[in-house]
């Protein structure tokens, strides 16, 4: 049985090393670790590098349930993939093991717990949001588009994969500013 470690902090001012010094002492001699928000798991590509490489027999071991996933969804996803290729879960700073019924059922238990506090989390960011809306200090995130540039470029007759390039903009936010052929011209 081999161990492999996944470390994940959220912000890049966040230190891994606490967490890569719990799987080393766990055993692991493989750790894969980012500095990645746990919110999106396509944006986790060293999980993702990790989860392809694990085998059966194998055991992937993180410091706390939350390190791997946010959501309950995403927590069922991993474990479902590392179930049916024969793959244990195991935490170091929780009584979780899915090689065992009890471990099972701890890890369920707090996966409910870590999405109800990530709903919570959000929940109070509205909250703090509409307040500051309702005083008149919250002005939304800054504008990531100039659309008169985008207009000008696609005047200029600029390929839009071209402007998306040269603005860092997606091609199908470009699409969005190329005038539409009216429906009444036949």
């Amino acid at each position: 049985m081999t161990l492999f470690g996944y470390a994940r902090v959220s912000t890049l001012q966040q230190d891994l090393g606490i967490q890569e010094a719990a799987l080393r002492a766990a055993g692991c001699q493989t750790i894969r670790s980012e500095k990645r928000s746990g919110t999106q798991r396509s944006e986790r590509t060293e999980l993702q590098v990790l989860l392809d490489f694990l085998r059966k027999g194998d055991t992937l071991v993180v410091t706390r349930i939350d390190r791997l996933a946010r959501s309950m969804k995403d927590l069922q996803d991993i474990v479902h993939e590392l179930k049916g290729r024969g793959v244990s879960l195991k935490a170091t700073e929780q009584p979780i093991d899915t090689s065992t019924a009890a471990g099972k059922a701890f890890l369920d238990m707090l996966g409910v717990f870590a999405e109800f506090e990530t709903n919570l989390r959000l929940e109070r960011q509205m909250e703090g949001i509409q307040a500051a809306k309702a005083r008149g200090v919250y002005k939304g995130g800054k504008a990531r588009i100039d659309p008169d540039a985008v207009r000008k470029l696609i005047t200029d007759g600029i390929k839009p994969a071209h402007i998306a390039r040269q603005l860092g903009i997606s091609r199908g936010t470009v699409y969005r500013y190329i005038p539409k052929p009216s429906e009444s011209s036949g």
